[in-house]
């Protein structure tokens, strides 16, 4: 069993940056590849983001490409993402995800059904 908390949401103004820390429980966290996901009012949850268990591979959604980046610190059982220039349309719950070393992940890192842990969310609002 995983727990993953998020931390690192806020209030920030357009064209500002945040950090977002994930912070995983359990011996087997760098077996584990993570993602990022988020959610806006009324809308499903879309990936974000999602980086192998040894970083190895990395992958994006078009709509952050070049402002947000993935990393991970096995030794603090953490995965972070660091976004810049923020834009209004970041607004959204962002939820940390984990799922067991499977080569399945590699095609599938995008969908939610990929991941067997989810995060609480942590709010971040982006002010035009």
């Amino acid at each position: 069993q995983v727990q993953l908390v998020e931390s690192g949401g806020g209030l920030v103004q357009a064209g500002g940056s945040l950090r977002l820390s994930c912070a995983a429980s359990g011996r087997t966290f760098s077996s584990y590849a993570m993602g990022w996901f988020r959610q806006a009012p009324g809308k499903e949850r879309n990936f974000v983001s999602g980086i192998s268990w040894s970083a190895g591979r990395i992958y994006y959604a078009d709509s952050v490409k070049g402002r947000f980046t993935i990393s991970r610190v096995n030794a603090k059982n953490t995965v972070y993402l660091q976004m810049n220039s923020l834009k209004p349309e970041d607004t959204a719950v962002y939820y940390c995800a984990a799922t067991a070393p499977r080569a399945s992940w590699y095609t599938n890192y995008a969908d939610n059904a990929g991941y067997d842990y989810w995060g609480q969310g942590t709010q971040v609002t982006v002010s035009s």
